[in-house]
């Protein structure tokens, strides 16, 4: 069965890449327009698999389009660039709504009471087979390139975390020799961020990233892919483990500038 899907990822690959497609990433994926010809006709490769294999569905009234496939397909596959891949073997579909969405939770409390309560969302990723996205956060997070936001880089780390069987904020590394560092620098700078948020002081990294390794990975990923070098100023360690898992220098490659 790989040899067939190879095969077949391989002729989806090879075909015309259509010139409306183009316009769209042009349009609603800035750091598309930052790539070089070599890494836009490998992610183009990558988008023509994705849409293939993935299904999308509209939420909440939402009708679904091919700017709407292409711009989150788009962002999803920046992340496969330079990797062997499997294109998010777990996932099955992804479920966009208009706006953010409302979700009913449970908390557990002292004393074994369950507080139900609403919660309002950007998106979110399941272990297996959905990731759930509000359109209009992913037109905001793709529109700034520099903000160090990005739903859609947030929820598809999520999927590559998970690959491995869990979603611990460490993903499946390429070599095994690189989880001795990995689990070093990131135990290290997690909790050096659980640190200066008890003690109230200024962290780069968003404080989102705090809630559990899992999101830190997340949140990591959309600054590395966003806020560069802010990145490699505040934490040089964390910025080279990311760059060897992503294989890719984004200072390097797309010349990206942040102040933060």
């Amino acid at each position: 069965m790989w040899f067939f899907t190879k095969r077949r990822r391989k002729r989806l690959k090879n075909k015309p890449f259509p010139p409306e497609w183009r316009e769209i990433l042009e349009k609603n994926v800035p750091y598309y327009n930052a790539l070089d010809s070599s890494d836009r006709e490998e992610l183009q490769g990558h988008i023509q698999v994705f849409l293939s294999e993935k299904t999308f569905e509209g939420a909440g009234g939402l009708e679904m389009t091919e700017e709407i496939r292409l711009t989150i397909a788009g962002q999803a596959c920046i992340l496969l660039l330079h990797r062997e891949t499997d294109y998010y073997p777990t996932l099955k579909t992804i479920l966009v709504y208009p706006h953010h969405y409302v979700v009913k939770v449970k908390e557990r409390l002292p004393g074994g009471i369950v507080e139900e309560r609403l919660q309002t969302r950007l998106g979110e990723s399941w272990f297996r087979g959905e990731v759930v996205l509000s359109w209009d956060d992913v037109l905001r997070g793709a529109a700034d390139a520099h903000d160090g936001h990005n739903v859609v880089f947030h929820e598809f780390a999520h999927q590559l975390d998970s690959e491995d069987g869990s979603n611990d904020g460490a993903p499946a590394l390429p070599r095994r020799s690189m989880y001795v560092a990995w689990a070093r620098v990131l135990g290290e700078e997690y909790q050096h961020l659980l640190d200066r948020i008890e003690h109230h002081r200024r962290t780069f990294i968003d404080r989102y990233g705090a809630t559990n390794p899992a999101e830190f990975f997340a949140v990591l990923t959309e600054e590395f892919f966003e806020q560069p070098l802010g990145l490699k100023k505040h934490h040089p360690e964390l910025y080279d483990q990311l760059k060897q898992f992503y294989r890719q220098d984004p200072i390097v490659q797309h010349g990206k500038s942040d102040t933060r």
